[in-house]
């Protein structure tokens, strides 16, 4: 096919074949381009602070006891589920509440709850508020919870029940402890319980000829029982779990719930 030139010849370029194959190249990366943007995508909602609050949320209640107050506290954390009723569904906590009859601790609660709260609509990884909330101590010193755990503050205990909440809906998981370790904390249970009831059935008196009964045995002497919910009231606590589980066995401190032993 002839075609007529009308104006005049400036200038020309013969095209090469490199010229030719990177034409090609850059329509093929613009026609792959083209494809992928038309190809459906999941539609995956992530936490974020522009998500609107629904009118009913999900959540659960703790309760708090704590020594330093005189009432006890109520802490709510409301959860919001993201992706309903699909493969990608996920619970995040979106708010929290703290109520009590107590009003010595109303400002700083309501301040830090509503920066939990502020914090948790962000969304991202919030588990750091655990760690950052566990490692506040109380001048005044900490107390020990039921079971003997030990709290070395009231925000403390608040960041443990956070901890909780969290590992329920799945953000955080517990590091399986080992069969082996495992069937070392039972060995050394087992230890503790028999040289109770030997110590128990069998007690000298002044004289050394007479033996106590077993119902008139020390409080201390107690049975370890079920997986260590309940320890000698003697028993120190253990650096490692924060539990008040620690006993001389051997000659060696000894923790009955996490296993831990300064010799090793």
């Amino acid at each position: 096919m002839a075609v007529k030139i009308d104006k005049k010849i400036k200038g020309y370029a013969v095209v090469t074949p490199e010229d030719k194959a990177k034409d090609a190249a850059k329509a093929e990366s613009v026609s792959r381009a083209v494809a992928e943007a038309v190809l459906p995508v999941a539609d995956v909602i992530q936490m974020h602070e522009r998500i609107e609050r629904p009118e009913v949320l999900i959540g659960s209640t703790y309760k708090i006891k704590s020594p330093l107050v005189e009432h006890a506290m109520y802490v709510t954390i409301n959860d919001i589920v993201l992706n309903a009723g699909s493969e990608h569904e996920q619970r995040r906590p979106f708010e929290i509440f703290i109520n009590s009859k107590s009003m010595d601790h109303f400002q700083w609660i309501v301040a830090l709850t509503r920066i939990m709260s502020a914090v948790f609509r962000k969304g991202g990884d919030v588990t750091f508020l655990v760690e950052e909330m566990k490692a506040v101590f109380d001048p005044k010193g900490g107390y020990f919870k039921a079971g003997g755990v030990y709290m070395p503050s009231l925000v403390a205990e608040l960041g443990s029940i956070v901890e909780d909440h969290l590992k329920s809906i799945g953000m955080i998981h517990d590091p399986e402890m080992s069969a082996e370790r495992r069937a070392l904390i039972a060995e050394k249970r087992r230890a503790f319980e028999e040289r109770s009831k030997k110590n128990s059935d069998i007690s000298p008196d002044l004289g050394g000829a007479m033996a106590r009964p077993a119902a008139e045995a020390r409080p201390e002497d107690i049975e370890v029982t079920g997986d260590g919910a309940s320890f000698p009231p003697s028993a120190t606590m253990c650096h490692k779990c924060s539990t008040k589980a620690v006993v001389i066995m051997d000659g060696c401190a000894t923790c009955l719930n996490c296993g831990y032993s300064k010799c090793g």
